[in-house]
Formats: C-alpha cells, sequence, structure tokens
C-alpha cells in the first residue's frame, strides 16, 4: 500500500508542477504580479493539490473502478436487460444529482431556470443516456451513428433556444456536458462499461467498454436545451464571487472545508448505499475485497476533498488574478498563455490519470498512456486558446461549436471505432475541477477586465468548459486518422516491393515433373 501511494504521489508532483511553475514563472513578472502572502498560500496549495491527487488515483483504483467493474459484471450474470436498464439509470440520476460542479451551474442560471428542477433534470438526462449507452453495449450498436443523431438533435435544439431569443442560456448549456461527468462519477461509469461490454460485447469488449462517459455528456446538454426552451424570459443575472484570498483568513475558510467535505461525502455515500443493496442482491463479494473497497473510498473522500479545497483556496483566486492582470497588460500576452497553461492544467485533472491508464490498460498498450497525454495536452491548450480568443473578439460560441463537431463527426467515420470511444469519453473527462475551479476563473478575470463588467461573463466567459469538451474529441481521432494512414503507406510499399521483386528470385514448379515422379 505504502508503495503504490509513494507511486501514486509522485505521479501526481509531476503532474502539478509544470501548472505550478509556470504560474509561480508568471507572478515574477509585470505580466501577473502576486504579493507575497497569495504566492506563499499559491504555493501550498500546489502541495495539497498533489497530496489529494495522489491520494484520490490511489482511492479510485482501490475502489471506484473495481466497483464498477463488479457491478456490471454482476448484473449481467443473470441477463436481465430490464433489471439492468432500471439499475443503470438509477445510477446516473443519483451520482449526477449529487455532483458538486453542477450545483455550482444551477446557481447561475438562478434568474430564469430553478436551480433544483434543473439539477433533477440534468439528472434525468444522465440517467436515460446512461441507459442508451447500456442498450448500445448489450445490442452491439454503433456509437457514430448515436452520437450523430444526438449531436444533430442538439443543434436543432440549440437553434430553436437562439430563435426565442435565449441565446445567452446556450453557453451555459454546453458547458453542462462536461461539469456533470466530474471526478467521482467517471471512474465508475467507465468501470461498468467495461463489465457489461466483457459479458455481452465478446471479441468487441476493448471497443465498446468506451462511449458511456461520451453519451452521458450528451444528455445534460439536450436536456438543459429542452428545459431553456420551457424557461422564462427573464434576464440571467451573474453575481461576480469573491476571488480574494482574504477570503479564506476567517471563518470561510472552515465552512469551505466542511461544505465541500459534505458535497464529497454526499456523491460517495448516494455510490456506497447503491453498492450495498446490489452487493446484498447479487454480488456477494467476500469480506476481503470489501475491505480493499472501503480503504480505497477512504482515499478517494481524503484526496477529492483535499483537491477540491486547494484548488478553491489558491488556484481560483490567482486564477482570476492572473486573467485580470494579463488582460490588461496584452491580450496577446493573455491568448499566448491560456495555450501554453491548457497545455500543462490538464494532467494535473484526477479524472485524466484515470482515463489514461485505463485507455492503455484495455487496448494492451496499442494507445499507451503518453499518446492520450500529449494528445489531451494539445487539445485541451487549443481549447483553451480559442476561448481567449472568442472572449478578446466577442463572438458566438456556436462559431467554434458547429464546424468542430462536424469535423469530429466526420473524423469518426475515418477512423477505427475504438478511436472515436476513447475521444468522445476524453472529451467528457478533460472537463474536470481544475478547469472549472482555475481556467474559468482566468477567463472571468480577463473578460471584467476587457468589459468593465460582470454582465459580459455570461456570454464569453463561459462556455469555455464546453470547447474544453469539444477540441479532444479532434486531437485523439487524428491519432487513429494518423494510425490509418500509417497502415495504408506500409501496404503499399510492401506491394511495391513485391511487384519490384527480381523474376529470376521466383521459382517456378514444374508440376507435370511431379506427376510423372
Amino acid at each position: 500500500m505504502r508503495k503504490a501511494l509513494t507511486a501514486k504521489l509522485w505521479e501526481a508532483l509531476t503532474s502539478v508542477m509544470p501548472v505550478a511553475g509556470l504560474v509561480l514563472i508568471i507572478s515574477f513578472t509585470p505580466l501577473a504580479p502576486l504579493a507575497w502572502l497569495d504566492r506563499l498560500v499559491f504555493i501550498v496549495s500546489a502541495l495539497l493539490l498533489v497530496i489529494g491527487i495522489g491520494l484520490f488515483n490511489l482511492g479510485a483504483d482501490l475502489a471506484m473502478m473495481p466497483m464498477g467493474k463488479h457491478v456490471g459484471e454482476g448484473l449481467t450474470k443473470s441477463k436481465k436487460i430490464g433489471v439492468l436498464v432500471a439499475v443503470c439509470f438509477l445510477l446516473g440520476v443519483l451520482i449526477t444529482v449529487a455532483e458538486p460542479d453542477l450545483s455550482v451551474l444551477a446557481g447561475q442560471v438562478s434568474a430564469v431556470i430553478n436551480p433544483t428542477l434543473l439539477i433533477v433534470t440534468v439528472g434525468i438526462g444522465v440517467g436515460l443516456f446512461l441507459v442508451f449507452a447500456v442498450i448500445r453495449i448489450v445490442l452491439k450498436g454503433d456509437l457514430t451513428a448515436l452520437l450523430m443523431f444526438f449531436y444533430m438533435l442538439l443543434f436543432a435544439l440549440a437553434s430553436l433556444l437562439i430563435s426565442a431569443g435565449k441565446g445567452s442560456l446556450l453557453p451555459l448549456a454546453f458547458d453542462s456536458g462536461g461539469v456533470t461527468t466530474g471526478p467521482i462519477t467517471v471512474p465508475f461509469i467507465m468501470a461498468l462499461g467495461l463489465g457489461i461490454a466483457q459479458a455481452f460485447a465478446g471479441r468487441n469488449a476493448e471497443e465498446n467498454s468506451f462511449g458511456l462517459i461520451a453519451l452521458c455528456s450528451v444528455g445534460p446538454i439536450l436536456a438543459v436545451l429542452a428545459l431553456s426552451l420551457g424557461a422564462g424570459n427573464g434576464s440571467i443575472s451573474y453575481e461576480l464571487p469573491d476571488y480574494s484570498l482574504q477570503a479564506y483568513f476567517s471563518g470561510n475558510f472552515w465552512h469551505l472545508v466542511g461544505e465541500t467535505a459534505w458535497e464529497v461525502a454526499k456523491s460517495l455515500l448516494l455510490m456506497i448505499v447503491f453498492f450495498a443493496v446490489l452487493q446484498a442482491a447479487v454480488l456477494h463479494l467476500p469480506k476481503s475485497r470489501l475491505f480493499q473497497i472501503l480503504i480505497g473510498l477512504v482515499f478517494a473522500f481524503f484526496g477529492l476533498v483535499i483537491f477540491l479545497v486547494a484548488v478553491s483556496v489558491g488556484f481560483m483566486p490567482v486564477g482570476y488574478h492572473i486573467g485580470y492582470s494579463m488582460a490588461a497588460y496584452s491580450e496577446h500576452v493573455l491568448l499566448g498563455f491560456a495555450f501554453f497553461l491548457g497545455m500543462v492544467v490538464v494532467l494535473a485533472e484526477p479524472a485524466v490519470q484515470v482515463l489514461c491508464k485505463q485507455v492503455e490498460d484495455v487496448t494492451g498498450g496499442t494507445v499507451s498512456r503518453l499518446q492520450m497525454t500529449v494528445a489531451l495536452s494539445l487539445g485541451v491548450g487549443l481549447s483553451i486558446g480559442l476561448s481567449v480568443l472568442r472572449l478578446i473578439s466577442g463572438f458566438s460560441i456556436l462559431a467554434y461549436l458547429i464546424p468542430g463537431y462536424l469535423v469530429s463527426l466526420g473524423l469518426s467515420f475515418a477512423v477505427p471505432k475504438l478511436y472515436t470511444a476513447i475521444a468522445f469519453d476524453s472529451g467528457g473527462v478533460a472537463s474536470g475541477p481544475l478547469t472549472s475551479s482555475f481556467i474559468l476563473p482566468m477567463a472571468v478575470g480577463a473578460c471584467v477586465s476587457i468589459y468593465h463588467s460582470a454582465d459580459a461573463v455570461l456570454d464569453f466567459a463561459f462556455g469555455l468548459v464546453a470547447m474544453v469538451a469539444m477540441t479532444p474529441l479532434i486531437t485523439i481521432q487524428s491519432l487513429g486518422f494518423r494510425a490509418v494512414i500509417a497502415r495504408f503507406l506500409r501496404e503499399k510499399a510492401a506491394i511495391r516491393r513485391i511487384l519490384a521483386a527480381d523474376d529470376s528470385q521466383i521459382i517456378n514448379f514444374d508440376i507435370g515433373e511431379f506427376g510423372n515422379g
């Protein structure tokens, strides 16, 4: 256990160091100078971030991924599709309702949509699309065809929303697809898909085990778009949060710790109760296995609480300060910094580490952890850079989303299906807590600095999470397209060598000689 924890902490340290180092270097320049106290708080938060990520990743290995796999395998043993569908629907709803990032998003649209109604609607959307994903695995359906249909439906609803004069809700609707696939749900749902695929998909288990996150990311967007069409015509208000570090130097700090611990505990408790019912009814795992899962849940709980508190206290205020100061200094510098920051910040997302490891394991190294990491880094860097360009220029997010999804869906017809499933899963995973708690505050700060108003935040800062969720679809499928081209070139070269071979080297057999013998 100690050896495994040490390895996880080292992985976390190497992931967080680029982000922390980049921010500290910037803090000593005129671009975004920090006071010594602010710098000290950021350094302590970065160290706590390392501890939190290390504990969480160990907990995911010991608990959440085995839980999901056991649930998937246990539910499929009886071959009762009705039970499997019902349980997956409840699982999707319960975990989504308890997702902390969703509550934050709901608070931003409370002027036109009741927060409780929004949360429940999104939960139902995730539950329904988790059912679609499971049915696809059971029936061995085509993921590309499903994604094509649902994204066409999605953009049809988006056009209706614009025609109804409610286009300002679009960025929030698309962001909802990223915030609902958080660090607690991703390992569980991915392992659930693997367990079901191994029971139903046969030789295509690897390919069909991915795609659950992809479909579960579409559900919330469709749910929010549909709900927004029926919402009132009132304006959406945005109240700028207090991003000062001093806000946490009083009793607010312990209030934040308690609130974060409760949000994480709610998510984990729902999973524990759900798993306990299945353990008594179906699974019947040995006590030693249950004890290991319990230990893993404890690690995951403390790791995620430490992670979220460190991000809120140290990274969120610094992100806002960097965005505000750098936009005031130079918009071009802000654009370049956003790209490089996006490339390194994805490395510190806990769920990204889980995804990269599982992809490498499931594909037997065909898609390596390094390839996944590089592809995600480039994708997230590009997405954040493009988001800042949109923020500076002030145009609609649909100018990115429509061509971006058309390209990604088009690539799905030209690459192996495994790459498509991994790519669409990666989109939901890349937009994790660090994106919404560090990069989004940076965009908010830049927006306030450029437009001198918090009202512009809803139009131009929101939508960043949606961009982070979209661009990995293109970059990872590009890996698959490169593999297809490389294989084609190798086969063409082999045929050329055969055709160019010297005829004298070809051995001719006289059939008549063998017949006379």
